[in-house]
C-alpha cells in the first residue's frame, strides 16, 4: 500500500515509517504544518530529521490538505500527532481511510492529553488504540487496541518504550484489516473528551494529600504544551519553580509537608 504520514511528532514519524517498511508497504510523503512548535517541536527539526526518501508537504490551511493528498494517490494515511482537525474531503482521499494512533483505550480519554489525564486520575493502566479517523475527534471505528500498564513513569522517555512495543504488536493486525477493507469495530458507548488542563491546576496546593500532588507533577510531564500554561508550579525560597520530579518515599531532595505527610521534591527548573 502507498501510505502518507500525517504527523508532527518525530518519533511517531520514524516509528510508523519503519513499521510500514518492515511489512512491505511504501511510505511516500509526510504531511506537517508550520504551527504548534511548542506542542510538537520546531518545524526545522522535523524537516532535518524526517526520512530522506519522503516528500515533506506543508499545507497552508486545512482546505489544502485534500488536494495535496490527492497528488500522492495514497491507499492509506497514518496520523500520529497533528494539530488540525482533518476535514471530511481529506479523510475521503486515501482509498482505505486515515488511521490514527491514540495512547488510550478508546473511548476512554479522548483528546490531546490522554496519558496526562490518566495519571491525574490515578489510573494504573492506559492503552494504545489504532482507529479510523472520522468527522469527530477520536471517535472512529477501532482497528486494534491493547492495554498498557501505567506505573510511576515521569515523562515520555520512560513511558514511550511501552507504547512503541504495543504499537508494533498491534500493527500487523491493523494492516491485515486495512487490506481486507474491514470497517473496524464501533467504539463502545460512553467515553469523554478531555481537553487541556485548566490553568489553576498548574499550581501546587500543598494543603492537598501527598499522593495527589505527586500525581499532579507526573501528569504535567505528559501534558501537551499549552502556551503560557505549564505546571507543576510552586514558590521555593522566593522564586517560582516548576517541579519536574517528586517522591512519596524518602530520597535525596527537599522534604515538603502536605496535608497527610511529606513529599520529597527531587528535581525542579526555573519557571
Amino acid at each position: 500500500m502507498r501510505a502518507v504520514l500525517i504527523a508532527q511528532i518525530l518519533p511517531a514519524v520514524h516509528g510508523i515509517y519503519a513499521m510500514l517498511r518492515a511489512h512491505g508497504h511504501e511510505p511516500v510523503a509526510l504531511l506537517i504544518t508550520r504551527g504548534d512548535a511548542e506542542r510538537y517541536g520546531e518545524l526545522e527539526h522535523v524537516l532535518r530529521n524526517a526520512p530522506a526518501d519522503l516528500d515533506v508537504v506543508i499545507p497552508s490551511s486545512r482546505e489544502r490538505i485534500a488536494p495535496l493528498l490527492r497528488t500522492y494517490e495514497p491507499d492509506v494515511a497514518f496520523c500520529g500527532g497533528f494539530p488540525w482537525k482533518i476535514p471530511a474531503d481529506a479523510l475521503a482521499v486515501p482509498k482505505r481511510g486515515i488511521v490514527n494512533g491514540h495512547p488510550s483505550l478508546l473511548p476512554k480519554y479522548r483528546g490531546p492529553s490522554p496519558v496526562a489525564w490518566a495519571v491525574r486520575n490515578g489510573e494504573t493502566e492506559i492503552g494504545f488504540t489504532f482507529h479510523y479517523m472520522d468527522a469527530e475527534l477520536d471517535t472512529g471505528n477501532v482497528l486494534a487496541q491493547a492495554p498498557i500498564s501505567l506505573g510511576r513513569e515521569y515523562g515520555w522517555d520512560e513511558l514511550a518504550p511501552k507504547i512503541v512495543s504495543s504499537a508494533e504488536v498491534l500493527f500487523p493486525q491493523v494492516l491485515a484489516r486495512l487490506e481486507e477493507g474491514d470497517p473496524g469495530d464501533p467504539q463502545a458507548a460512553g467515553g469523554e473528551y478531555h481537553t487541556f488542563f485548566e490553568p489553576e491546576y498548574a499550581w501546587i496546593d500543598w494543603s492537598q494529600p501527598a499522593a495527589e500532588i505527586e500525581r499532579q507533577v507526573r501528569a504535567w510531564s505528559f501534558h501537551s504544551v499549552v502556551p503560557g500554561v505549564r505546571g507543576a508550579l510552586t514558590e521555593l525560597d522566593g522564586e517560582t519553580v516548576r517541579v519536574l520530579r517528586a517522591s512519596l518515599e524518602p530520597v535525596e531532595g527537599r522534604a515538603t509537608e502536605c496535608a497527610d505527610g511529606t513529599l520529597w521534591i527531587v528535581e525542579t527548573e526555573a519557571a
